[in-house]
């Protein structure tokens, strides 16, 4: 009998932006992030795809000819990357503060114990957190 193999669905996260370079700058110089894709003026619609290669997830950024994309609403829009090796989270810090980006204090004091919070260039907020993701 063959049964279907289970997988897991792929996660897209898109969000509207009104410049792409500067968040493209961010995600794959200081955040290690690639570049997976992008397209411009489909159907007035531009942007990027970044994650990386082999996670089942990624961001999109999308630049609407016409519309003004709003800044983040609250310190509380986050993405959070669980990195429990404790080299691996210290060189992910590192690499953002080698391209200027310096942490932001966090609004929610549980990401300072363990954590670092970075914030895009469109208010949006990245922690690198020093745990594993335990359900």
């Amino acid at each position: 009998m063959n049964e279907a193999k289970e997988t897991a669905p792929v996660l897209r996260v898109a969000r509207p932006t009104n410049d792409l370079a500067p968040l493209e700058r961010f995600y794959v110089q200081g955040a290690g992030f690639r570049r997976l894709a992008a397209f411009s003026d489909h159907d007035g619609f531009s942007g990027t795809i970044l994650g990386y290669p082999a996670a089942p997830w990624h961001l999109e950024f999308v630049l609407e000819k016409g519309q003004i994309a709003p800044r983040a609403q609250s310190p509380e829009h986050l993405l959070v990357l669980y990195l429990p090796d404790p080299v691996e989270w210290r060189h992910a810090v590192d690499r953002m503060t080698a391209h200027g980006y310096e942490p932001v204090p966090a609004h929610n004091p549980y990401w300072e114990v363990a954590g670092a919070t970075f914030e895009d260039p469109d208010g949006y907020r990245l922690v690198f957190q020093n745990r594993a993701w335990d359900l």
